[in-house]
């Protein structure tokens, strides 16, 4: 566990799509960048296992690891933080949340979520056919917001340089 320090701007989401390209994108993070271990299809014994892995590179390189799990399996996998389960964590872990629109993220700031993913900004991979917020709506959702958001859905940095986020966050820019 590290200490609390200013929640990074630059964050890469795991998925199984990466497949071997995870140990590039986990280099090409800079310092002080975070990471959500989400893998939820993998099976429970090789989730651990990838997520240690990715623990040690991250201690290595001094990136924040967030588990998408429960508090509980957080604090016991040595995360930093939880994502999608704020409520029950510990003060001391960062706890973020995924939101859609205001609701949600009136919800996440209600279980003390520190930082809210809003999503998606463009058209993603992630989800084919998904109506996409759009760079005006997304302003408008994240202004009103009273903690940082981080725009996350066909993000990459020259996308991230047009609107007004806290930080990105991405999968596929993180490997191209």
């Amino acid at each position: 566990m590290v200490a609390r320090q200013p929640l990074p701007r630059l964050w890469l989401m795991t998925d199984e799509r990466m497949g071997d390209r995870l140990p590039r994108a986990l280099h090409r993070l800079p310092r002080g960048a975070g990471i959500v271990f989400r893998h939820y299809a993998t099976f429970s014994a090789d989730r651990r296992a990838l997520f240690e892995g990715i623990r040690r590179i991250a201690r290595r390189r001094g990136l924040i690891l967030l588990l998408a799990g429960t508090a509980r399996e957080a604090t016991r996998w040595g995360a930093d933080g939880v994502h999608n389960a704020v409520g029950r964590a510990p003060a001391r872990m960062i706890r973020t949340a995924a939101a859609h629109d205001r609701r949600q993220i009136v919800r996440a700031v209600r279980d003390r979520a520190d930082l809210v993913f809003l999503s998606p900004v463009f058209p993603t991979r992630s989800h084919p056919g998904e109506p996409a917020l759009g760079r005006y709506r997304f302003r408008a959702i994240a202004q009103a917001s009273p903690v940082p958001i981080v725009a996350l859905g066909g993000m990459d940095a020259r996308r991230a340089r047009t609107i007004r986020a806290y930080g990105w966050a991405g999968i596929d820019a993180w490997v191209r």
